[in-house]
């Protein structure tokens, strides 16, 4: 048993949360790019890395998917809120 579960259901809760994440991350890339323009998102990307933690999170059941939640929040309450554009969301999200 791991975490109090059988394996088998471990791992389909594993399974679950990888397929949200994906799917959480890529209806939200999809968002900025039609938001952006994708020459747009290639032109003005800086070369900010993932940090290990978000990295090590995908093992962990949705909680890479919660993490893209947080990056849509940010985008909405902090950004398009006071006036930011999706531009300045996705420097923001690139540069260091």
């Amino acid at each position: 048993m791991i975490i109090g579960m059988n394996e088998q259901d471990f791992m389909a809760y594993i399974i679950f949360g990888v397929i949200l994440n994906f799917t959480f991350s890529i209806l939200f890339a999809m968002y900025l790019s039609k938001n952006i323009g994708v020459q747009e998102m290639i032109s003005s990307k800086g070369d900010k890395t993932q940090s290990v933690l978000v990295a090590l999170s995908l093992f962990i059941p949705f909680a890479k998917m919660l993490i893209t939640l947080y990056r849509v929040a940010i985008l909405q309450l902090y950004f398009l809120n006071k006036g930011y554009t999706h531009k300045e969301f996705w420097i923001y999200m690139t540069n260091k």
